[in-house]
């Protein structure tokens, strides 16, 4: 893994990290993993069918696919 940051600024960065409220915190990641899903959203054709939208966002964002029996319930 590629690493261009000294430790004493990891440490710095860490030490203002735990500054911060667990509510701040809590806020900060899910703004983050709103951008992610945002720009993965952004990168998928626009063309795709409701399941195969469902399909690819969740393999995208957790890297695995979609257990077989997530859409038991819908009618094809």
């Amino acid at each position: 893994m590629l690493k261009d940051t000294t430790r004493e600024i990891e440490e710095l960065q860490n030490e203002l990290w735990m500054k911060r409220t667990p509510q701040e915190r809590a806020a900060f990641a899910s703004a983050m993993f709103a951008a992610s899903r945002d720009a993965i959203i952004a990168s998928l054709p626009k063309n795709l069918s409701e399941r195969e939208f469902k399909r690819q966002l969740y393999f995208r964002t957790y890297g695995e696919h979609l257990p077989e029996d997530f859409f038991k319930d819908e009618e094809l």
